[in-house]
C-alpha cells in the first residue's frame, strides 16, 4: 500500500487558484450590474418614452434591492451553506438579466434590476468562502483580488456599455444581453469550481431584523438617490430621512431583544468593524465621485463652457475611464501583499494618500487629458487598496460564523457611500451652472462645480487617513473567534490577520 508523497499539496490547496478566479469573476459581474445602465439612461428614456425622473429608478432599484438583500443573504449563507446561497443568488441574477434584456416597459425593466441588485450579496458570501478554502498565508492576497474586481467591474461596465452603444441605431438591450452572458458564465464558474462549504452555523433566520434593517436602508437610500429630483427640503425627502432614523432605532431594539439576531450589536459597534464600515462609506463615495465627475467633465462642450474635452460616451469610457479601471485590478495583488506583510492599516493609509493626492491633482489641473487620466489612475489604485484593506480588518475582528453578515454590512456601507457620491456630484453640478448660454441650450455645469466635487473627494480620502491612523489603533486586538473543527478547511487553524499589523 503506497502512501502519498509528503510534498503533495492537499486537495483544497490545489484548487485555491481556481476558487479565487471563480469568485473574482462573480464579484466582477455583480459590480458591473450596478453601473452598467449609467451611460444608457438617455437611450432607455427615449426608447420607453418615460421621463428623466422615472428612468432614474433603473439605477435606484438595484441600489435599494442590494440594501435589503445583502445583509439577509450574507447571514443566510453563514447559517445554511455558502455555495448553495451563492448559486441561488447567481441564478436570480441570470433571471433578472434576461428580464432586463427582454423588458418592453419600465416596470418590467425595474423588476429585472431589482433581481440583479439582490446579487450584491455575492461579495460577502465570496469572502466567507475564501476564509474557509484559502490557506492563511494566501488569504490576504485572495481577498484583495476579489475586492479589487469590484472597482474594476464598475469601471469596465461603463466602458463596455459605451462600446456597445456607440454606433448609430444603438440598442440599449445589447448591454443587458452582455450582462446575461456574463451572469451565466459566473454561475457556471461557481457551480463547477467552488467547493461545497463545510461550515454551517444553523439556527433561525432573523426575518424581523432583516425587515427592519432593510426598511431603514431603503428609506435612507431612497432619500439620498431621489433627493435631487424631489428637492432636498421637500416633504418626501425629509420624511424618508426621518423614517430611516426611526426604523434604524427600531432595528437596534429588535436586535437587542431577539435570541438569534441578524447582526450582533457588539460586533456591529466593535471598533475595527465600525471603522472599516466608515472607511467603506468614504471609499465608495470617492469611487463614484471620480467616475461621475470625470465622465461628466470630459463630455462638456468646450466651445460653450470654456472647459471640457467634447468627448463622446465611447471616448469618455475608453480614453478616460478604462485606464483607472484596469489599474484598480492590477493594483489589487499589491494591496494584498501590503495587507499580508504590513497589515490592513498600512494598506488603508496608502489608499488614503493616493486618493487624496489623485483628487488634489484634479483640483489643480483638469484641463489637460494627461492630468485627468493620470489622476483617475491614482484614484483607481486608491480604491483598490482601500477595498483590499477593509475585508482584512473585518475578518480579523469577527468570528467565522459572523463573517458573512459583517462583510455584508461593509458592502452596504460602500453602496451607501456610492449613492451619496452620486447624489453629491449631481447636486453640485446642478446647482452651479453657467449663466449665459445660447438660446435653446440646456443648463450646463460651471467649471467651479467640478473643482468643488474633486475637492470633496480629496477630503473624503483625507478622512480615510484619519480612520487608518486613529481608528485602527496599534493596541487593537482582534475579537476572539471560537475554535473551528479540523475539517473546516485549510485556514482552520489560522490566526486572523492583525488589523494593527502596521502599527
Amino acid at each position: 500500500m503506497s502512501t502519498p508523497s509528503p510534498a503533495a499539496p492537499a486537495p483544497g490547496q490545489r484548487n485555491e487558484t481556481v476558487v479565487v478566479l471563480a469568485l473574482s469573476l462573480a464579484a466582477m459581474v455583480v459590480s458591473m450590474m450596478q453601473t452598467l445602465p449609467v451611460p444608457i439612461l438617455g437611450l432607455i428614456r427615449d426608447d420607453l418614452g418615460v421621463s428623466t425622473a422615472d428612468v432614474s429608478w433603473v439605477t435606484t432599484a438595484t441600489l435599494l434591492s442590494a440594501a435589503v438583500f445583502t445583509p439577509l443573504l450574507g447571514r443566510f449563507g453563514d447559517q445554511h451553506g455558502k455555495k448553495p446561497t451563492l448559486v441561488a443568488v447567481l441564478g436570480v441574477m441570470v433571471a433578472g438579466s434576461v428580464l432586463t434584456a427582454l423588458a418592453s416597459s419600465l416596470p418590467l425593466l425595474i423588476l429585472g434590476r431589482v433581481l440583479q441588485g439582490a446579487a450584491t450579496a455575492i461579495f460577502p458570501l465570496a469572502l466567507s468562502v475564501l476564509r474557509e478554502e484559502i490557506r492563511p498565508q494566501k488569504l490576504p492576497g485572495a481577498m484583495a483580488l476579489v475586492s479589487g474586481t469590484l472597482a474594476f467591474g464598475s469601471g469596465l461596465a461603463l466602458v463596455a456599455t459605451g462600446l456597445l452603444t456607440s454606433g448609430p441605431g444603438a440598442d440599449y438591450r445589447d448591454a443587458f444581453w452582455m450582462a446575461t452572458g456574463l451572469a451565466v458564465l459566473a454561475l457556471l464558474a461557481v457551480l463547477v469550481l467552488v467547493p461545497a462549504t463545510r461550515t454551517r452555523t444553523g439556527g433561525r433566520t432573523d426575518f424581523l431584523g432583516a425587515l427592519t434593517l432593510g426598511a431603514a436602508l431603503l428609506l435612507l437610500l431612497l432619500a439620498i438617490s431621489q433627493g435631487q429630483e424631489w428637492g432636498w427640503t421637500s416633504g418626501r425627502t425629509l420624511g424618508s430621512f426621518a423614517g430611516a432614523a426611526v426604523m434604524a432605532a427600531v432595528w437596534v431594539v429588535t436586535e437587542l431583544k431577539v435570541r438569534e439576531p441578524l447582526v450582533d450589536m457588539k460586533m456591529f459597534v466593535h471598533r475595527p468593524v465600525l471603522m472599516a464600515n466608515l472607511a467603506g462609506l468614504l471609499v465608495g463615495f470617492g469611487m463614484f465621485a471620480s467616475f461621475l465627475g470625470v465622465s461628466y467633465l470630459v463630455q462638456m462642450p468646450e466651445a460653450l463652457t470654456g472647459y471640457g474635452f467634447d468627448a463622446s460616451i465611447l471616448r469618455a469610457s475608453v480614453q478616460f475611464l478604462l485606464p483607472s479601471a484596469v489599474v484598480s485590478l492590477l493594483a489589487s495583488p499589491l494591496g494584498g501583499r501590503i495587507v499580508r506583510h504590513r497589515g490592513p492599516r498600512a494598506a488603508l493609509g496608502v489608499a488614503a494618500a493616493l486618493g487624496t493626492g489623485g483628487f488634489a491633482w484634479l483640483v489643480v489641473d483638469h484641463s489637460h487629458a494627461f492630468s485627468v487620466i493620470g489622476a483617475g489612475v491614482v484614484v483607481g489604485a486608491a480604491v483598490s487598496f482601500g477595498y483590499a484593506a477593509m475585508p482584512a480588518v473585518i475578518m480579523s475582528s469577527v468570528p467565522p460564523h459572523q463573517s458573512g453578515i459583517a462583510n455584508g454590512i461593509n458592502s452596504i456601507s460602500r453602496s451607501t457611500g456610492s449613492a451619496i457620491g452620486s447624489a453629491v456630484v449631481t447636486t453640485i453640478l446642478a446647482s452651479r451652472t453657467i449663466e449665459h448660454l445660447p438660446a435653446g441650450v440646456p443648463p450646463l455645469p460651471a467649471e467651479s462645480g467640478f473643482t468643488l466635487t474633486f475637492a470633496i473627494g480629496a477630503a473624503a480620502f483625507a478622512l480615510v487617513a484619519l480612520i487608518g491612523r486613529f481608528g485602527l489603533r496599534a493596541g487593537h486586538r482582534p475579537a476572539a473567534a471560537p475554535a473551528r473543527p479540523a475539517a473546516a478547511g485549510p485556514a482552520a487553524s489560522a490566526e486572523p490577520v492583525r488589523a494593527d499589523a502596521a502599527g
